[in-house]
């Protein structure tokens, strides 16, 4: 008998770890491996609009997503980066008010680092989001990442997407089945423990029990497998996070052709932080706030006084969440993946990408020999240092801010809340700027450039002062710069609206040269 995976839950975290297995451990072939995914027809998916990584651009492609058809089906649009307004000042307290994470690498002129020429101030007084790169003025002016004669998932400048959670679960599903996945629709009722500790089954309402050589749990929050059933430990990050509540709500456009932003606006607020995200026919629009700050009234308030005057009317959705991760997620023969292994918060879109990361780590890793502990061992190993990474990368965020104006701002830039880790870091950077000395490509999940970008639209300050003296390309930095500018002027002039970009994918596919 062959290898066999049962993936209990669906939801996006589910659909994309079943249709990736599928394609990469050849479950339509005789001797791959055989998947199953059991969800229950009763309990929903989150569906708020949704963002993610680059990284997602390939994974997609693996499973055997059409680009356009993602769009069509999902209410997707492109996705640049992230926005960050009131952020490093309150609202009238600082003359910069916003700066972006774009996806865009800096450009390096013929392998030359412009950061230290930036920061000597030979990039001018813009901000170094839009001296490195053409992304954020293009980003600004609403354009899209790619021409729609560019092939799937390629463009000029380096995107993600904004999606509806819920059509994507349904769109990765019908992929997922194709790809050779067993789709059943049952309620786990019992979740069975063999003598040592493993899963030997789980007992569903209508199919009796299933068994499985691996389990997969994507149940969310709820952990059923690994958590309620095998009670491996959930650390908690409350002490570095404190956001563990949001409100979501869905806007329409005012107008169908109301330009779509190329970011995820964040609009820090007294106590958490706004997204609004902006997909093809609505905006999902929610906030994020820490409970111990302010309450749920308050915070619904400020959540309706951004929406406007279609505020009031709004349907809301209330949710809570504890910030935090799993220390082993890979535990005998089951894996935590999705929600039930860690989340954070929405800010930069980690929950989607450690859903990735998850898939691929199995994929790489599946025992066909059936040693588990081994991998199990490297994956955890993995899984624990990405999200130790990953949190002081979204507490960089909170804590280097200038804000003071409410306890939590005060609270997010004390020390005693900052990471021992991250603190290493900052010190760091006091007299250089991160580099790839301070990223492990194996486990970080954001490069230098993600550090830099936020590091210094925070206003962070490097003294090089030291340094200066051995810099010796100060005219190929300054036409370094220039090209950039031009560049970006290029981008506003040549690419398409997010919008167009969007519209055009409704009724075609890209890489074709037929007219807009």
């Amino acid at each position: 008998m062959g290898k066999r995976i049962l993936i209990v839950g669906g939801g996006t975290a589910g659909w994309l770890t079943a249709g990736y297995l599928a394609k990469r451990l050849g479950a339509d072939l005789p001797n791959g491996v055989a998947i199953t995914l059991v969800e229950s027809r009763d309990i929903g998916i989150l569906g708020v609009g949704e963002g993610t990584f680059p990284t997602i651009r390939r994974t997609l492609a693996t499973i055997g997503i059409n680009e356009a058809d993602l769009i069509r089906r999902c209410g997707a649009t492109f996705k640049q980066g992230a926005k960050f307004v009131h952020w490093r000042h309150a609202p009238g307290q600082g003359a910069t008010d916003h700066y972006s994470h774009p996806f865009q690498l800096a450009d390096a002129s013929d392998g030359l680092d412009l950061l230290p020429y930036w920061l000597l101030g030979h990039g001018g007084t813009e901000n170094w989001d839009e001296v490195s790169n053409p992304q954020k003025k293009a980003a600004d002016r609403h354009r899209a990442p790619k021409l729609p004669t560019n092939p799937d998932y390629v463009g000029p400048l380096n995107y993600a997407f904004h999606f509806d959670a819920v059509a994507l679960a349904g769109l990765l599903r019908e992929q997922g089945v194709k790809n050779g996945v067993r789709h059943l629709t049952d309620t786990v009722s019992e979740v069975l423990l063999d003598a040592e500790g493993a899963i030997g089954g789980v007992r569903t309402e209508r199919n009796g029990v299933l068994d499985a050589d691996l389990y997969i749990d994507c149940t969310g929050f709820r952990a059923e497998l690994v958590g309620k059933a095998m009670k491996v430990p959930y650390r908690s990050c409350r002490d570095v996070l404190f956001c563990d509540r949001a409100i979501a709500a869905q806007l329409p456009y005012a107008r169908p052709d109301d330009p779509i932003a190329s970011y995820t606006i964040s609009t820090a607020q007294k106590n958490g932080w706004i997204w609004d995200i902006g997909l093809d026919r609505r905006r999902g629009i929610g906030h994020v706030y820490s409970s111990d700050h302010g309450d749920d009234e308050t915070a619904e308030r400020v959540l309706r006084t951004y929406l406007g005057a279609a505020g009031e009317k709004a349907d809301v959705r209330h949710f809570k969440f504890d910030a935090g991760y799993r220390e082993v997620n890979w535990y005998k023969n089951c894996v935590a993946v999705g929600l039930s292994s860690g989340f954070f918060e929405p800010l930069e879109a980690t929950g989607i990408a450690f859903a990735e990361v998850s898939a691929g780590m199995i994929a790489n890793l599946f025992p066909w020999g059936g040693d588990y502990e081994t991998s199990a061992r490297q994956f955890n190993a993995n899984m624990l240092r990405r999200y130790e990474r990953a949190l002081d990368f979204i507490k960089l965020h909170y804590c280097i801010s200038e804000r003071r104006d409410t306890a939590f701002w005060r609270d997010n830039v004390a020390d005693a809340s900052v990471p021992d880790s991250l603190l290493e870091l900052l010190d760091r950077w006091r007299f250089r700027p991160p580099n790839e000395l301070d990223i492990d490509g194996q486990v970080d999940i954001f490069t230098e450039a993600s550090w830099q970008y936020v590091l210094y639209g925070m206003g962070w300050k490097t003294d090089l002062s030291a340094k200066a003296g051995a810099l010796r390309y100060h005219e190929d930095a300054r036409r370094a710069f220039a090209e950039v500018q031009r560049q970006a002027r290029y981008a506003i002039a040549n690419l398409p609206s997010n919008r167009d970009l969007v519209s055009y994918a409704q009724t075609r596919n890209f890489g074709t040269r037929a007219a807009a």
